[in-house]
């Protein structure tokens, strides 16, 4: 019953943002509550949700002001120099332009953080993107599928939680799939340059019937005006550049948490940068839609994986998932894992996914006499890896869609087909070179 319960919950909020019946934040909320009262759980739903909030809270204050010091640094031209030689590079090809984001952001994301790299590529490409006429439903497809891929990384959540579970080093879970994260990162390049170039092909188009021409790119060398506040001064911008690159590296080497690191980071850039009161409420008053936006989405999503963990849905959603599994089709459950790996991220968190359908499905195919090794491959194919960026469980998603001004069902139909390629196509080079059987 709670599986049903469970199941029905997610697929009913899914149909509803896919279809834009309501809203995302609306059906993160009032979905789950519904099926709350109809499980019986009435009483309880109070302790569910606070748990849930609670859980989101560290998040929600991090993305905040990490919003809000991204923001800050845009206003101040902090990015300048990397739209121009990017600029350069790629002209007004969007083709290019949508090739230089997967770079960028496949180096960006080595740092195993989805949060951060979503909040640096966006902040930096965005305006890119906006003075090309470019989708930015581009920017976010391309953005999550090489950050997809990345996610792979041992630091990274799903394999460490995947290493975790089942006792094994990365030696025995990641290494193996190293041909098949290249063929990822390959088919990921490959993707956003189709993508560019019929990004490219509809922009011509409509500029050839609205008459404008974007061969001389000298005016889109231009950058926009920067808000001058205060004396603009060459130290200023040092400051600006320490103070990110320090930034960076204590997200790389995890040395505090990131709200704490992003509070303290704002605050310190706010007194370099804005010190008058009077110029700080300019600086809210020009962002502070997207950080409401995004935050409340954060903790609308808190909601659901409040409900869902408190009444016990995902634990037997996770069980029913794995009883149905007929022992005819053992043989073929690393594969199964892999190909299922990454729309199960649109249904299990990576918690639930690793910790609790992981260990089953390891344990299933050990008894019919396979290597659990295996599983934990074929799961970090996929799950929570390519399909984080399009998952409502996840709050970086929520700053992708939210930075970018994107609609998340929208969102998740332009990402999900080259998705689920990219894990079919790691599938496929994992089973020609071992890492898992058939």
């Amino acid at each position: 019953m709670l599986a049903v319960l469970g199941f029905a919950t997610v697929g009913v909020f899914l149909a509803l943002t896919f279809t834009r019946k309501v809203s995302v934040l609306l059906g993160l909320v009032l979905v789950p509550v519904v099926f709350g009262v109809l499980g019986g759980f009435t009483g309880e739903l109070g302790e569910f949700i606070a748990k849930g909030l609670l859980t989101v809270a560290p998040v929600a204050i991090m993305i905040a002001f990490a919003i809000l010091y991204f923001s800050l640094m845009v206003d101040r031209g902090l990015f300048d120099p990397v739209i121009r030689v990017v600029l350069r590079w790629a002209g007004a090809d969007p083709m290019k332009i949508a090739l230089g984001t997967a770079v960028i952001t496949l180096m960006v994301a080595l740092d195993g953080d989805g949060a951060s790299t979503f909040l640096i590529t966006v902040s930096t490409f965005l305006p890119i993107y906006r003075r090309l006429g470019m989708s930015p439903l581009v920017l976010t497809c391309v953005v999550g599928l090489a950050a997809g891929v990345m996610n792979m990384i041992p630091w990274g959540g799903p394999t460490a939680r995947a290493m975790a579970t089942l006792d094994l080093d990365s030696s025995e879970i990641f290494v193996p799939v190293i041909p098949a994260m290249a063929a990822g990162i390959i088919w990921v390049l490959f993707a956003a340059a189709f993508i560019g170039r019929r990004e490219r092909d509809r922009i011509r188009a409509k500029d050839a019937e609205d008459g404008v021409d974007r061969s001389d790119i000298t005016a889109l060398l231009q950058l926009p005006e920067r808000p001058q506040v205060g004396r603009q001064a060459r130290w200023v911008q040092t400051v600006n550049v320490l103070l990110t690159l320090g930034l960076v590296v204590i997200l790389l080497l995890q040395l505090l948490e990131l709200h704490v690191v992003f509070v303290v980071a704002f605050a310190v850039a706010l007194l370099v940068n804005l010190p008058r009161w009077e110029d700080q409420q300019a600086l809210f008053e020009r962002h502070g839609g997207n950080v409401v936006m995004v935050v409340a989405m954060i903790f609308a999503a808190g909601v659901l994986t409040g409900i869902l963990n408190g009444s016990g849905m995902i634990t037997a959603m996770a069980e029913s998932l794995v009883s149905v599994i007929p022992t005819s089709a053992g043989g073929s459950l690393p594969v199964l894992t892999a190909v299922t790996s990454m729309p199960a991220s649109l249904v299990f968190t990576p918690d639930a996914y690793y910790f609790g359908v992981l260990p089953v499905l390891a344990e299933t195919t050990t008894s019919l006499g396979g290597d659990p090794a295996e599983i934990g491959r074929a799961a970090i194919l996929g799950q929570m890896t390519t399909g984080f960026p399009l998952s409502p469980l996840t709050a970086a998603t929520f700053i992708l869609v939210g930075m970018s001004d994107v609609d998340l069902g929208a969102h998740q139909r332009r990402l999900f087909g080259w998705a689920l390629g990219t894990t079919l196509v790691m599938t496929t080079v994992a089973l020609l070179t071992g890492a898992i059987s058939w």
